[in-house]
């Protein structure tokens, strides 16, 4: 059983591969309106993207609420470089027997552009050979830690952490330009449930998960962050998968 929390798509896919490869199924934390089942489980898996070198809170807040049990556990988190302390941290919420990172294209706009079209097809192909070695080892119940940690990774995961989720998490700076033609996409698809409609454009709550899937998805392009993001170009990984990998 593998579980994933997924803002443009990177770790979905990530965890759909691996529930391919490993003959599990995946699913969306997001989705789930009761704890499963895990008793007679075999392995359980965790799958999320790196925010500011951390596990996404919503992620936190899932695992500490599953039951322990005697199963193979495993995690993998995406990230455009390093991943910091992220998986350890993890670990402590929910024990890991193994832990990954999994380099995926950017998708942060607030903080730089999206990659450019080679970097991001050479980045899922090689992400593409590095699920198959880890489902391989994750079949074999093989303890591995390969997490690419990087350079002051204690600083990053603690204290630039902690500072995302107290002070970066704002949702005020998001709005939504003339082009927007109220198709309610966002409000649907936005996995904090911050943003409603209001006389057919989108308004956001004062916090959300900063997963930025309402302005990476928006048909229009028409969602912005402060003056973040103009000019940015946007990602979606669907846009670069097979349709037998929609």
């Amino acid at each position: 059983m593998i579980f994933y929390f997924s803002g443009t798509g990177n770790s979905a896919w990530a965890a759909r591969q691996l529930a391919r490869l490993t003959g599990d199924k995946a699913y969306d934390i997001t989705n789930l309106n009761q704890l499963p089942d895990l008793d007679s489980v075999g392995q359980i898996g965790f799958v999320f993207p790196v925010y500011a070198w951390g596990a996404p809170e919503i992620m936190a807040e899932f695992a500490k609420k599953l039951p322990r049990t005697q199963s193979f556990t495993f995690g993998v988190c995406t990230c455009g470089g390093d991943a910091g302390l992220a998986m350890k941290q993890f670990s402590k919420v929910y024990p890991l027997s193994s832990s990954y990172s999994l380099v995926m294209p950017n998708n942060y706009i607030i903080g730089s552009d999206t990659d450019n079209e080679g970097e991001i097809r050479q980045k899922i192909t090689a992400a593409r050979a590095e699920l198959e070695r880890m489902a391989q080892e994750i079949q074999q119940q093989e303890p591995v830690y390969r997490v690419h940690e990087g350079g002051l990774a204690g600083v990053k995961s603690h204290l630039v952490s902690f500072g995302f989720n107290k002070f970066a998490r704002s949702a005020k700076p998001f709005f939504a330009e003339d082009r927007c033609n109220g198709c309610g996409l966002c409000m649907r698809n936005c996995p904090a449930h911050a943003i409603t409609l209001r006389d057919g454009k989108p308004i956001w709550a004062a916090q959300c998960f900063q997963c930025l899937r309402c302005i990476n998805e928006c048909p229009q392009q028409a969602i912005q962050y402060g003056k973040s993001t103009a000019g940015r170009r946007r990602y979606t990984i669907r846009r670069y998968l097979p349709q037998d990998e929609q």
